[in-house]
């Protein structure tokens, strides 16, 4: 069994970055699914990698419609080289990966305009809920406190479509390792970033960027960090990871990405 085997049991599918390992390198055995994120045009695999790990496993990847080369309505070429073998997830972009122009352009119709060229890609709703629910597809939403409501909300009000959660993952109790691997990623949510600004200690101006938010953190930050992290991811032993993917099988649930926060470690590389 390989470590990425080992990490995706439970899972219905991983997410792997490029920044962080080599995806043409990873043993794929034992993942049904693969997802590619976006971090940046110069970190995407070329089409004949993509096309090799698309023979391995069901692949997608994340395309950010206002980014050069992913804009339907523009500069697509990215896009049109992408093999046909390897599924899409829409996506309008983390402003971090775009520049002002790409940050200004209008997400809904280039949305639209996506799915009609590519009517099985997933649509991620991060930022753009009521556009992606209009697209259509399957909904591709990352974990969060209000996750179970919501989904458990949009079955009783009669939707059938297909929902997906994306879920950073760290099989550990840790503390420390916890902070390392997932505090500058709950700092960027909207409510844990008000809650930090709040809890900054005294000649901070601003939270998260003058507060550390790795295992060096302390006091009141500290804390809010650590409760953010327990309710934006699956953390701790196996069996409270198994009862969080449950309880979300169970409201609706159908497809639940597994993202190793760790990086390479996390795979044993």
């Amino acid at each position: 069994m390989s470590d990425l085997s080992t990490f995706v049991s439970g899972f219905d599918g991983v997410a792997l970055k490029p920044t962080e390992l080599d995806v043409a390198s990873v043993d794929l055995a034992g993942a049904e699914r693969v997802i590619v994120d976006y971090e940046g045009r110069e970190h995407v695999p070329g089409p004949e990698v993509l096309a090799d790990v698309a023979r391995e496993t069901d692949l997608f990847v994340t395309t950010p419609v206002r980014a050069d080369g992913f804009d339907p309505l523009g500069d697509d070429h990215l896009s049109r080289a992408l093999p046909e073998s390897v599924g899409r997830v829409l996506v309008a972009g983390n402003p971090a990966y775009l520049t002002d122009t790409e940050r200004a352009r209008a997400i809904a119709p280039r949305i639209g305009a996506a799915r009609e060229r590519a009517p099985a890609a997933w649509v991620g709703t991060e930022g753009v809920g009521r556009i992606a629910l209009a697209a259509g597809g399957t909904q591709f939403e990352l974990l969060a406190p209000t996750t179970v409501r919501e989904v458990r909300a949009l079955r009783a009000a009669g939707f059938e479509g297909t929902l997906a959660v994306y879920a950073p993952v760290v099989r550990s109790a840790d503390e420390d390792a916890l902070l390392d691997a997932l505090g500058a990623y709950v700092a960027r949510r909207g409510s844990v970033a008000a809650a930090l600004d709040d809890a900054r200690p005294e000649g901070v101006r601003t939270a998260p960027d003058g507060m550390r938010t790795d295992a060096g953190v302390s006091g009141a930050p500290r804390s809010v960090l650590l409760s953010a992290i327990e309710r934006f991811a699956l953390v701790g032993e196996d069996e409270d990871i198994d009862e969080r993917i449950g309880e979300l099988r169970s409201v609706g649930v159908d497809t639940i990405v597994g993202y190793p926060a760790r990086g390479p470690a996390a795979l044993g590389r």
